[in-house]
């Protein structure tokens, strides 16, 4: 792959997360009209339930008032912005698929903030037995697609070939 065919992969996956994201949420909230507290059980493993995330990844540092939910919009334009130059400069199409997934979804999540003053989550995984429960954090599908460029970035730094360094000299 050229480097202009990494970039066009790499903001095919942008645009794609970005517009699954903000139409399954805006199916949510407008077509089903969930609510905080509603449950759907979807599979006997995974509800759909309303969750405001106010904070960051996690629910880590809730912020209620509005300087608060603008700084991290503006942290996530920084980050957006990065990610954006080094998928710029990509150098294999792992790379950029792994950069417009994570760029797709921080805009998603980014979106929300704007939009609603917080990110909308609705997947909630759990796993039920007689003596143990576990139940996932709520999220929603910008986070899917961080977590799937995250791994994918990581998996090519371990195990992925390098470009051959003689070929860009």
């Amino acid at each position: 792959m050229t480097p202009s065919q990494h970039l066009k992969l790499g903001l095919i996956a942008l645009v794609a997360t970005l517009v699954v994201d903000q139409a399954f949420k805006v199916f949510m909230l407008q077509v089903v009209q969930i609510v905080p507290g509603q449950v759907i059980t979807v599979l006997p493993v995974l509800d759909l339930v309303m969750a405001w995330n106010y904070g960051v990844s996690f629910g880590m540092f809730q912020q209620d008032g509005m300087a608060g939910q603008w700084a991290l919009v503006a942290f996530k334009v920084a980050a957006v912005v990065l990610i954006a130059w080094w998928l710029w400069r990509a150098e294999t199409g792992m790379t950029a698929l792994g950069l417009g997934l994570i760029a797709g979804g921080a805009i998603g999540n980014g979106l929300d903030r704007v939009l609603y003053g917080g990110v909308a989550d609705f997947f909630a995984f759990h796993i039920t037995t007689a003596s143990w429960q576990f139940q996932w954090y709520v999220f929603n599908l910008a986070d899917v697609g961080i977590v799937a460029g995250v791994a994918l970035l990581l998996y090519e730094s371990l195990l992925g070939s390098r470009p051959d360094a003689s070929k860009s000299a």
